[in-house]
């Protein structure tokens, strides 16, 4: 090799192609092919692997902004979809530098190698901070991530793909994420040098609607003392209570909630009129917002990170949280006994809600995701503490990190 064949550029091998025409070029890695979705940009600087199988992120293609991602490998552990092989609907990903060796005593596998086997079209080598602006000046774009080995794309077909794909607004995602028959969970949270636990003593018994559900969400509420069956997204009330649960949980999940909500929103209306404690989560916020009487919205540039302050009004303290949503509810709609109990400190969009005389409640951010690290997990005994008084016995303290 000679020293100008050591200085050359790295051969092209993967665009992206947004819809408004421009056109990135960069390396591939992951999978080869082609991929449309929502471009994204994510502000985390660790858990990429939990990201890229949240299937909250269905429909998008991420952009990390944090420039070095991979060093740490992947493993089996840190999966987020509840059946580990399937696909989370992601639709590719965006880095700035190639991907480096691991170096984690966790790791099983490159992240290259990972790409590929789950499907993944990825794209490095690319100004990422430019790509950000970019989202955050003009909003999220739908796009068409390509890689290709030869480096030949038709550029004009994947404009027109690009241009072609409608967007989420609208979209039902969950019903394309969601489990498609019922199931119990009893894994509890990882614990060093021993790994993930099972549960030993069930003091609640929760049914969870499965929106697109994180692994674990359900390990909290395995870890609260939660006797936990998950159904899917269209189950009936009649579904929900025939299992007669203390409580009822409303999961995180993707695309539009309004799209999700002409099937969910009446089912999630009747368990609210039963009394029932009820905690949701992302959509599940968004949903039950919509079932209150209130609206939801599309954002500019959406809510994708693992460092975002909430002020929680019930206590007024901050939390550091992990967000992802590109839709949020419209704080102004929410009818008088519905109250705002979280907001955000970066634009101040809706966090949280409420119901004033019923124990009903749910959070925009994901408190099981632990950025601060346990900022949000007393929400999670927020939630039993709810059941406990409806079996009119005492409150526990939440136990708050300070």
């Amino acid at each position: 090799m000679t020293s100008a064949d050591a200085w050359s550029a790295a051969p092209k091998t993967a665009v992206l192609v947004l819809a408004d025409g421009t056109v990135v070029e960069g390396q591939g890695l992951g999978a080869t092919g082609q991929s449309v979705g929502e471009v994204c940009f994510n502000t985390a600087m660790t858990g990429y692997e939990e990201i890229l199988t949240d299937p909250s992120y269905a429909g998008q293609i991420i952009t990390f902004t944090f420039p070095h991602i991979g060093n740490v490998g992947t493993n089996e552990e840190d999966i987020e979809t509840v059946n580990m092989a399937s696909a989370s609907g992601i639709r590719g990903v965006i880095i700035k530098a190639d991907i480096s060796d691991p170096s984690n005593y966790r790791a099983t596998r490159h992240l290259d190698a990972w790409l590929k086997a789950r499907g993944i079209v990825g794209l490095c080598g690319i100004d990422t901070r430019a790509l950000t602006a970019l989202i955050r000046e003009r909003g999220m774009p739908n796009a068409v991530i390509a890689h290709s080995p030869s480096g030949v794309f038709d550029i004009d077909a994947l404009k027109q793909a690009a241009r072609a794909w409608p967007g989420l607004e609208g979209m039902d995602l969950a019903k394309d994420v969601t489990t498609v028959q019922s199931f119990n969970w009893d894994e509890t949270s990882w614990a060093w040098n021993r790994g993930y636990g099972r549960q030993e003593a069930q003091a609640f018994n929760v049914v969870a609607i499965d929106y697109g559900i994180k692994r674990n969400i359900l390990r909290l509420l395995a870890d609260a003392g939660c006797k936990v069956t998950v159904l899917p997204a269209n189950a009936s009330a009649d579904d929900v209570l025939a299992h007669q649960p203390d409580g009822v949980f409303l999961s995180n999940g993707p695309g539009d909630p309004a799209a999700t909500g002409e099937y969910a929103a009446a089912t999630i209306r009747k368990l609210v009129d039963t009394g029932l404690p009820v905690f949701g989560i992302c959509l599940g916020h968004q949903m039950l917002a919509l079932a209150l009487g209130g609206t939801t919205k599309k954002m500019h540039q959406g809510h994708h990170g693992a460092n975002h302050p909430v002020f929680d009004r019930t206590t007024g303290k901050v939390e550091i949280t992990s967000m992802n949503h590109g839709f949020a509810v419209d704080a102004a709609s929410l009818p008088g006994d519905v109250e705002e109990t979280h907001v955000s400190l970066f634009d101040g969009s809706n966090c949280g809600i409420r119901v004033k005389d019923k124990p009903v409640f749910s959070v925009q951010y994901h408190p099981e995701a632990s950025p601060g690290p346990r900022d949000s997990h007393y929400l999670f005994r927020r939630f039993t503490n709810l059941m406990r008084q409806s079996k009119g016995a005492e409150a526990e303290p939440e136990r708050r990190s300070a």
